[in-house]
């Protein structure tokens, strides 16, 4: 389809909701403003023009129907979630530049990486330390892990496209964005998507998930599958060379590359720990996420590890803030209008009956599955978390286990094809992996995923009585 057939099929999805006749419970600025959202929505999957242009489509049709004031249009950009992100964004380009990125994942081949199990491993280490200070998984996967994983295959005569691909390559780039859709799941902030499942939350229910909790639900099954999936790949995906005796000498030629260590990279490393500190004892110093996020940032600027010009020059923080301020402020305005408890009331009055524990665990498996139909995971969240989120707390779920869950289940869908997330097309644009060998392994991987994402989420979230 060209760009105007998807605008068009964008406009037209937005008019037929806006004449279907609708239940007197929803008046009508809130019936046009559900219509006009799932437009926005349908604009993000179809891309007749870039998620930014979408969302500021969306604004302007909701204003100037009059279904909202500009006030409240732009009432999503003052929400501090959407500004945790795009600071944090911001402080994850001063660890790109300083290299202490790549530092970090060649000392850990260097010292681990003998064989292609252990290097598997090294790369979810250097994932699992660079996650909780770069909140796009696709910028950390991409810019760092991608191409150190690139550079090992070919090091091994590991080529794309052919008899050799695997040798190593295919194996190594599979675990390492299987690991890099996990790594989501332990830090709040290491991934957009789950600031805007925590964003949501809060404007639809009125609570804030802290880092420290969303850290409690997701360490026991994140870990889990840290510790698992690379043999598990190894096991129903193995590479052809098992040994690797050479991966040390080559990280160490990089490090050599790189030199000594950088007082950019002291810097940003002092600051990464101070970050982390202050996030996790945040119940005990009640200072605000965003606040944190931006004095790293400041301390940045300050160190010189990071400039003005670097920030002016982020597009992807830019971006965040345009689409996904609009996304919080027209879901929040939604749950004002009673729209989203409308069609929770309708489907948890179908499931009479049903537990709310069991219809988590189908809901849950929905969500993940229907990944299938979405090309990013912030499409898939916009279009559903408000939905069934609101069906479960309905059916009587609380709502720090609800917003939680859906958390956990950001990670295990990301696997199913070769579109699923930002990150994966970079994997996938590789070549090592054939497009039916990703869908295949990336269902097997999903499965497991999914059990142990919901099963140990429950768990962690029981020992630490969040429920």
């Amino acid at each position: 389809m060209n760009t105007f057939t998807r605008a068009g099929l964008t406009v037209l999805i937005g008019l037929i909701i806006w004449f279907l006749p609708h239940t007197e419970a929803i008046k009508p600025e809130g019936w046009h403003l559900l219509a006009i959202f799932i437009a926005t929505i349908a604009g993000f999957i179809l891309r007749p023009w870039p998620t930014g242009s979408m969302a500021i489509f969306g604004v302007v049709a909701a204003v100037a129907t009059k279904s909202i004031t500009m006030v409240q249009a732009l009432g999503g950009y003052a929400e501090a979630n959407v500004w945790l992100i795009v600071a944090a964004v911001f402080f994850s380009r001063g660890i790109i530049n300083s290299g202490l990125g790549k530092r970090i994942a060649y000392t850990l081949i260097r010292i681990f990486g003998t064989s292609s199990l252990k290097l598997a491993y090294a790369l979810a280490c250097a994932d699992l330390i660079i996650s909780p200070a770069t909140p796009s998984n696709t910028a950390r996967g991409g810019g760092i892990i991608f191409p150190i994983v690139q550079n090992i295959s070919l090091s091994f005569g590991s080529n794309p496209h052919g008899d050799t691909s695997r040798k190593i390559g295919a194996y190594l780039m599979t675990t390492a964005h299987t690991i890099n859709t996990i790594t989501v799941t332990i830090f709040l902030t290491a991934c957009s998507g789950n600031l805007l499942i925590t964003s949501l939350g809060a404007k639809l229910f009125g609570y804030d998930i802290s880092w420290w909790e969303w850290f409690q639900a997701g360490v026991i099954p994140g870990v889990i599958c840290m510790i698992l999936m690379p043999w598990f790949i190894y096991k129903i995906y193995p590479p052809e060379i098992k040994a690797t005796p050479e991966a040390p000498a080559m990280a160490q030629k990089e490090l050599d590359k790189l030199g000594p260590v950088t007082k950019s990279e002291i810097y940003v490393s002092l600051i990464f720990v101070a970050c982390i500190i202050l996030w996790a004892t945040a119940i005990w110093t009640k200072l605000h996420p965003t606040a944190v996020a931006l004095i790293g940032v400041l301390a940045c600027v300050v160190t010189g590890s990071l400039t003005w010009d670097d920030i002016l020059g982020e597009k992807t923080a830019w971006d965040i803030l345009i689409w996904m301020g609009t996304l919080v402020g027209m879901a929040g305005l939604l749950g004002k209008l009673g729209v989203v408890a409308v069609f929770a009331d309708f489907v948890s009055n179908l499931l009479n009956g049903y537990d709310w524990f069991w219809a988590a665990f189908f809901v849950s498996a929905a969500f993940v599955y229907s990944q299938y139909f979405f090309a990013s995971g912030t499409a898939r969240i916009t279009a559903l978390f408000s939905a069934f989120a609101a069906i479960l707390v309905a059916m009587g779920a609380p709502i720090p286990f609800t917003i939680l869950l859906f958390g956990l289940m950001n990670s295990p869908g990301c696997t199913l094809t070769h579109y699923s997330s930002g990150v994966t097309p970079i994997f996938f644009g590789a070549g090592y992996v054939p497009q039916g060998t990703w869908w295949r392994v990336g269902l097997a991987i999903s499965v497991v995923s999914f059990l142990i994402h919901f099963w140990g989420g429950v768990l962690g979230m029981k020992l630490f009585g969040i429920l």
